[in-house]
């Protein structure tokens, strides 16, 4: 399994027991979801490992307490310390409306009701306080604030987003 056919599912954050546990820090609105998975991808080096799970539960508000099928003590926990979790693209539930993941929307195309078609979405920030749709228009990149108020409607099938861009905004990367 490649890293492009997978979503990041989080970080294993610390160990848990002696028996072995170990914590990880989910990337998920839905953190229920994931409990009483089977098995995970663990990012070690350059690959992709599967892991199965005898326990994976929720613990407290975003982590879940896992106990994977080979490690069993706290010296192969703590070698796991700080690996990425990964499932396949087909784990992810199918959205519909305005909702969208953001690998889904990159190379779609952004209609503005009034600038017109203002180019593709190259990639999403996430890593600042508000996610913002980054948009290649010829030479430029624009920015769009990833907001319900902004965004008017996805379009799968045309691979479009149509959104009403702040007055001003769409100018200021034009100009």
């Amino acid at each position: 399994m490649q890293k492009e056919e997978c979503f990041y599912l989080g970080k294993i954050v610390s160990k848990y027991s002696f028996k072995g546990e170990v914590l990880v820090k989910l990337d998920t609105d839905d953190p229920q979801q994931y409990q009483n998975m089977e098995s995970v991808f663990v990012s070690i080096g350059d690959s992709l490992v599967p892991f199965f799970m005898e326990k994976c539960v929720l613990h407290k508000s975003n982590l879940l307490r896992i106990r994977f099928e080979d490690v069993r003590n706290e010296a192969e926990a703590e070698r796991l310390i700080g690996s990425k979790l990964y499932l396949p693209l087909s784990f992810l539930p199918k959205l519909s409306g305005k909702k969208f993941y953001y690998h889904e929307v990159i190379g779609f195309s952004v209609i503005d009701n009034q600038h017109g078609d203002i180019g593709i979405i190259t990639g999403v920030n996430d890593n600042v306080s508000q996610a913002l749709f980054e948009i290649k228009k010829d030479q430029n990149q624009i920015l769009i604030p990833i907001n319900d108020a902004i965004i008017q409607k996805v379009d799968r099938k045309l691979q479009t987003i149509f959104i009403t861009a702040p007055e001003g905004l769409i100018d200021l990367y034009l100009s």
